[in-house]
């Protein structure tokens, strides 16, 4: 229990999140906005619980003007049922959300008014976090649906791929329906940013993802997947074919003599141990 309770000492609010109350007080918005920000942080605490229930280390649940976000200290090496788990967490919160507003106009706490927007706002806040762009739940989703075939490099890119045309789509919806929405644009542009900021650092995840099974818990990996390979593949060309939530025997196929076989982990520690990041799989079954 003292895990679950410990999730609220990550909270963050943005100093940018009183100003925005602070106008809402003076526009009579007040209300709304409280319920708006009280379902966001229902939300983000769904992913929170979730992560502390598998014991992911948290980083920092943050309330920011436009909405909110649970961060993790993981490296897509968890099992990616845990990770599909902590992920649909937030959205589910907003079921319980609607069911409870409900009650709450029927006892007469909630106005018509104040009940409708209640669940205007649980239902906007669940379809828009469902939209298959990074780094909303529905793009985490996506990328656990490319990684059930794809290694971790080529997932991740096709998540970004899909992220850009959505974001395209949602641009044009915005255009057509809704130009002078304010909040929308700021949406926007924290979309373009996310995106734009996750390209740039891919290749820095990428390293991080392989560092976190070289050094992190390797019993996290539930599955074995095999992968064959060439004496002349180099490591790095092994190691961007490596699959999230799977561990790798490497079947080594030669001509000359009968197959080898090595573990991920040599792979690993001739990358970052060793820091031979040009070698080639025959040149460490030449050393073994």
């Amino acid at each position: 229990m003292n895990r679950f309770f410990s999730v609220f000492k990550y909270l963050h609010i943005h100093p940018l999140l009183w100003v925005v109350i602070a106008i809402g007080v003076m526009t009579a918005h007040f209300y709304e906005l409280c319920l708006l920000f009280m379902i966001i942080f229902i939300h983000e605490l769904g992913h929170a619980f979730a992560a502390a229930f598998f014991s992911w280390r948290i980083k920092k649940i943050s309330l920011l003007p436009f909405g909110g976000v649970a961060e993790m200290d993981e490296h897509g090496n968890r099992p990616l049922r845990e990770e599909a788990i902590v992920i649909i967490s937030g959205p589910i919160q907003h079921i319980w959300l609607v069911g409870l507003g409900f009650l709450l106009w029927q006892w007469g706490i909630f106005t018509e008014s104040l009940y409708q927007t209640f669940i205007q706002y649980n239902f906007m806040i669940l379809f828009f976090n469902l939209l298959p762009i990074w780094p909303l739940d529905g793009g985490k989703l996506m990328f656990l649906l490319f990684s059930l075939k794809n290694p971790f490099p080529k997932s991740h890119k096709y998540t970004l791929y899909f992220s850009i045309i959505g974001t395209l789509i949602f641009l044009l919806m915005v255009l057509i329906m809704m130009p002078q929405n304010v909040n929308a644009w700021i949406i926007i542009s924290f979309l373009v940013f996310s995106i734009y900021y996750e390209w740039k650092q891919r290749r820095f995840l990428f390293m991080r993802f392989l560092l976190e099974r070289y050094y992190g818990k390797s019993n996290e990996l539930r599955k074995l997947l095999p992968l064959e390979v060439q004496e002349d593949d180099s490591v790095l060309d092994v190691l961007e074919r490596f699959h999230r939530g799977c561990k790798h025997p490497i079947i080594v196929r030669s001509k000359r003599k009968d197959n080898a076989i090595l573990d991920e982990n040599e792979l690993l520690h001739v990358y970052f141990k060793e820091k031979n990041v040009t070698a080639k799989i025959k040149e460490i079954l030449c050393v073994l």
